[in-house]
């Protein structure tokens, strides 16, 4: 039995090679489900929603926009790497896209379809030095029932399947059930997009159809075109604008007007958005100020700044640490790791760059040219030093025997 083989009778599921790309089943996952409220959902018409847009950007963006760099070493000795092939492969790991629009392609991946893959590109030495995203669309992936070794085929740009192994293919799978592929959370949670588009289409059917006309104007006599058309401008120019506001209106040749209003059946489909907006909010883990609905914006920590804290903590870092764990994996066996510096959330806040890096400095983690580092400044001279309190009793009391005092010691 083949390598390939072996992945064609490892598993019966739709990701699995052994559907045939002919296959109608495999058209109709890729080209998305009906749900039960009648509308497609994939990740391309999901995408059609503002409230999923926000959710997918936010998170793709912000997760893109931090610092990811090479470190070696342990936790005591821990040091970033400025030059080398790992440092440069974070630096620039493509040719033409900057490492935010890589790295946002790559997040965006992962949370709508549940899996990123990007093919490595080695030198003549065989180190990784470029990296290039691959729709995963074009991807499926089996692993190999005797070797046990993931076995990827990529469709190319004249429809031929390539077989590629980890060697050649950086995969980064999402939260999944076999510990090979991702699950798409669109295919995942298909029936409450369907509701929500189907939600927006009825609305902008709604509005389409002229259903929220202001009223209508009645007469028992017979009107020509030309006749309507005068009495509708008629109308119009005695109850339009500011001016107009309070004023009576005379009505002649009979004719009457009757307010319209929205039914209540019909006016609910805008409550019924909002909780929609809050289940997406949900499903890509965003609190919901951040996807622009404040009306319960303080119902969790004592303001805004927790629940971003939050998000960063218990949502977004979950995103961060499957890259870096994937990108370590990657540069083995050198003893060099890739780790996100979450702290550069704070560069739009001053004021709390400033609080976090004295709070640091005066703990000894920080040295000044730690600090100037991170603001992307030159050392200068004495700024390899760290501050180290002395004197200090348990849990940071000052000894009362004596004054206390402190020192600084080299980095």
């Amino acid at each position: 039995m083949t390598l390939l083989q072996g992945v064609l009778g490892a598993r019966a599921s739709i990701e699995n090679p052994e559907l045939p790309l002919t296959s109608t089943a495999l058209v109709d996952f890729l080209d998305g489900a009906k749900s039960l409220a009648g509308t497609t959902v994939n990740e391309k018409t999901s995408m059609g929603m503002p409230a999923v847009w926000r959710a997918v950007t936010l998170n793709a963006g912000t997760a893109a926009s931090l610092p990811l760099h090479a470190f070696k070493g342990g936790d005591e000795t821990r040091q970033p790497l400025m030059s080398g092939q790992a440092a440069d492969l974070l630096a620039e790991p493509h040719p033409d896209l900057t490492p935010f629009e890589l790295w946002e392609i790559v997040y965006g991946h992962l949370q709508l379809w549940g899996n990123a893959y990007l093919r490595k590109l080695r030198n003549r030495f065989g180190q990784v030095v470029e990296l290039w995203p691959i729709h995963p669309s074009q991807v499926r992936v089996g692993r190999d029932s005797m070797s046990a070794l993931k076995i990827y085929q990529v469709t190319n740009e004249l429809g031929q399947l390539e077989p590629h192994t980890d060697q050649t293919i950086l995969h980064i799978p999402g939260f999944g059930y076999d510990g090979v592929c991702g699950v798409s959370p669109i295919r995942a949670a298909r029936q409450g997009l369907g509701l929500a588009l189907a939600a927006e289409e009825y609305g902008a059917r709604l509005f389409g159809s002229g259903s929220l006309a202001s009223g209508i104007l009645q007469t028992e006599q017979r009107l020509t075109q030309e006749q309507a058309d005068s009495l509708k401008i008629r109308w119009e120019g005695k109850v339009q604008g500011l001016a107009n506001a309070h004023t009576a209106v005379v009505l002649d040749a009979g004719a009457k007007f009757q307010q319209l209003t929205i039914p209540p059946e019909d006016a609910q489909f805008i409550e019924s958005r909002r909780f929609q907006i809050s289940e997406i909010g949900r499903l890509f883990g965003v609190p919901a100020f951040l996807m622009g609905e404040t009306e319960k914006s303080t119902s969790w920590g004592t303001g805004l700044e927790q629940q971003a804290t939050g998000w960063v903590t218990f949502d977004l870092r979950r995103w961060l640490v499957r890259v870096e764990q994937r990108l370590t994996q990657m540069l083995r066996p050198s003893k060099v790791y890739a780790r996100y510096s979450v702290e550069g959330l704070l560069r739009g806040d001053s004021a709390a760059r400033a609080a976090w890096y004295k709070a640091m400095w005066e703990i000894g983690v920080f040295s000044t040219d730690d600090i100037r580092a991170l603001e992307e400044r030159s050392p200068v001279e004495g700024g390899d030093v760290r501050y180290r309190p002395l004197n200090m009793g348990v849990l940071g009391a000052p000894d009362p025997a004596s004054e206390p005092t402190a020192t600084e010691v080299p980095a």
